[in-house]
């Protein structure tokens, strides 16, 4: 069964105990976090015993490419501490995919670090924005990176949605490729809440499903109230 997630990047303005944030996910009724960057100055000890004690499980987590590259084991050290099983490429910038050549040269790049994840045992997803979808005459940016390399891959509905393609599509395209699934709301292009804008996030839910994907990860880059982000992402999420 598929299970809730929030990606914390959504609440990294609140001024908050990092406790205090993980509280208020456990009492929204996620079944776990995913971490994008630190862990609000609590200890790696700390932040599992909270988990625990919270009855929270971690997805893998969004760690910056160069982070990774420059220390792997570190990586793999510290978050599989806390469960996690992998961990996330969260963004390279458009030039990466802008020409076949870029793309299939970034393909070669994540690929090396899932060499370099897998030989601590560790697991290397991608999750796209919209600018991976550049056209490229008779195929994108982000087919050529995915069909170069086998990463697994972290499908972002809200941006595939804003870059003109069909998030539905996209999983049951790679669904064997695909264990989180990203459940983000656009309104022509703009962040909002889910449910508020073109995603037709029960297609996504269902398409996840078919594909048995592990989670569906709520997240909001830009919330106007992140406090009551954290419950309305966790209800909506409940409802799919």
């Amino acid at each position: 069964m598929v299970r809730t997630a929030i990606n914390l990047y959504s609440v990294r303005d609140l001024d908050v105990p990092m406790r205090e944030i993980l509280e208020r996910c456990a009492d929204a009724g996620y079944d776990g976090v995913q971490f994008a960057g630190d862990f609000g100055g609590l200890s790696t000890a700390a932040v599992s015993e909270t988990l625990d004690e919270l009855g929270l499980t971690v997805t893998d987590p969004h760690v910056d490419i160069e982070e990774m590259e420059a220390d792997a084991m570190s990586v793999a050290k510290t978050h599989g501490t806390m469960g996690a099983g992998g961990a996330v490429v969260p963004w390279l910038g458009a030039e990466h995919f802008e020409t076949r050549e870029a793309a299939a040269a970034t393909a070669d790049r994540v690929g090396q670090l899932a060499a370099s994840l897998a030989d601590h045992g560790f697991l290397c997803h991608y999750h796209n924005h919209d600018h991976e979808f550049v056209d490229l005459g008779d195929t994108t940016g982000f087919e050529v990176f995915a069909e170069q390399t086998d990463v697994l891959l972290e499908p972002d509905v809200g941006w595939i949605e804003t870059a003109g393609h069909d998030p539905v599509d996209l999983l049951e395209r790679y669904g064997d490729r695909i264990e989180v699934v990203h459940m983000k709301d656009m309104d022509d292009g703009e962040f909002c809440e889910i449910g508020d804008g073109d995603i037709d996030m029960q297609a996504c839910a269902d398409a996840a499903r078919e594909v048995d994907a592990e989670w569906l990860v709520y997240e909001h880059d830009q919330p106007q109230d992140p406090l009551a982000s954290i419950d309305h992402g966790a209800q909506f999420l409940d409802g799919l």
